[in-house]
């Protein structure tokens, strides 16, 4: 039972989210960490002409949305593994909604995202281990099989 196929990969975001609303200020202000995440951090010279601007913000929600999907090709596994990944991915929303209702600097759009995205990849493991459960167990139909 590896370390990755334990933790959830939605850790990572979460995590650089935590980094960049506590570096300023032990209490930042959502204000102030709207204005961090809306720095432009790169841009890139379209072919039409036009500048593509990328924000710290857009760039976690890129990464956000990348951890979500090998989440979600995990959450296919069966075993120790995967029940301890979903009970951690659990905890891991539940410490996300904290943070987002008693926090300001988490009350932000980009974090209620990733707490979104936490959720899905909670309920998409739990959907996923019911129905690989559901098919697992078989019930005889009353007809002598």
């Amino acid at each position: 039972m590896g370390l990755f196929t334990v933790l959830p990969l939605m850790i990572i975001p979460i995590v650089i989210y935590n980094v960049m609303a506590w570096a300023g200020a032990t209490f930042a202000s959502a204000e102030a960490v709207r204005a961090r995440m809306n720095e432009e951090f790169l841009s890139v010279q379209m072919a039409s002409g036009a500048q593509w601007v990328i924000t710290p913000g857009h760039g976690l929600m890129a990464l956000a949305l990348l951890m979500l999907f090998f989440e979600l090709l995990k959450s296919t596994g069966i075993g120790r593994a995967a029940i301890m990944n979903h009970a951690f991915s659990m905890v891991l929303f539940i410490i996300c909604l904290v943070e987002f209702l008693m926090f300001e600097a988490f009350a932000t759009s980009i974090f209620f995202l990733i707490m979104l995205m936490a959720l899905m990849d909670v309920m998409a493991g739990f959907m996923v281990t019911i129905a690989s459960a559901r098919r697992d167990f078989a019930v005889s139909d009353g007809f002598g099989d």
